[in-house]
């Protein structure tokens, strides 16, 4: 080989050593036969869907007092499974009441029949072009997951939402959903000013831009579920079917008496709330500390 031509060469392959940390890896092709759930990984150049492993554990009737909304959801995801139209869903309400947790359990019921999770955080909902377009071809359907949706004053990611929702998942392949938890219902702040500018007109009551722009938002999911802070005897039944689940495969007796109710009433007391995850919290002390016990 002449000598520079292999100087040429050598060169060639320090640039590369160099160069090769600052390229980005290759991505694997999703097996959506294997795989359950991902997870939008954005990047500044676009982005990736990154395989997430996934604890089925969680059914449906684990999550009580929320019938409601559980069935209206459940039926809204059965009718998307089976090729029916469905609505893009928002579950808006209090802390802790099952909203994620529902959406989990949907994902143990229909996986079998073909449906998968795709989580996707709010900071990259501008990306959702992007994964709809990797998920088009597929067989499987596939329900786009964003947790804790909501937009603070004076952001304008809202608009970008708006149109996304109405620009690409609107006319995207049908087998693509979107499901939001948020605990706004109009995922915007909604201030006092925005009310001062009502107008009757003709005895007919008219909302100010601002407040029409804020409930827009909202508008664009045609389902709409409501979740409620649990009253104190819905909170001791969760956490009394709580304790149960997880005292039964370790083999721990217990009774459900004036004691026990008194301790996990204090509990939530102390954290300020009562909810489906302040009941579950309890359940895994408790139980946990009897098993350190017996």
């Amino acid at each position: 080989m002449d000598l520079e031509l292999k100087t040429f060469f050598e060169r060639a392959d320090r640039v590369l050593a160099r160069l090769e940390p600052l390229l980005p890896p290759e991505r694997e092709i999703i097996d959506w036969s294997l795989t359950l759930a991902a997870r939008w990984q954005h990047e500044p150049r676009g982005g990736y869907l990154q395989p997430l492993k996934v604890n089925l554990d969680l059914s449906l009737d684990d999550l009580l007092g929320i019938d409601r909304q559980r069935d209206l959801l459940t039926a809204n995801t059965r009718q998307f499974v089976e090729g029916m139209p469905a609505n893009h869903a928002l579950l808006w309400g209090a802390r802790g009441t099952g909203k994620s947790s529902l959406v989990r359990a949907l994902l143990a019921r229909f996986a079998p029949l073909g449906l998968r999770l795709i989580e996707i955080e709010r900071d990259h909902l501008a990306d959702l072009p992007r994964v709809v377009q990797q998920l088009a071809d597929s067989p499987q359907r596939f329900v786009l997951f964003c947790d804790d949706l909501s937009f603070e004053a004076g952001e304008g990611d809202y608009r970008v939402l708006k149109s996304v929702l109405d620009g690409s998942l609107e006319q995207a392949p049908d087998n693509v959903l979107l499901y939001a938890t948020s605990n706004r219902r109009h995922l915007v702040p909604e201030r006092q000013s925005d009310n001062d500018n009502w107008e009757r007109i003709d005895g007919e009551l008219h909302p100010s831009e601002a407040v029409e722009d804020k409930i827009a938002l909202s508008d664009r999911f045609g389902l709409w579920l409501s979740f409620y802070p649990f009253s104190q005897d819905h909170f001791l039944s969760v956490v009394q079917h709580w304790i149960d689940s997880l005292a039964q495969p370790a083999g721990l007796r217990w009774d459900w008496d004036e004691t026990l109710q008194k301790e996990a009433i204090r509990w939530a007391l102390a954290r300020g709330n009562r909810n489906g995850r302040c009941a579950y919290q309890f359940a895994r002390q408790w139980v946990g500390n009897r098993l350190l016990d017996a």
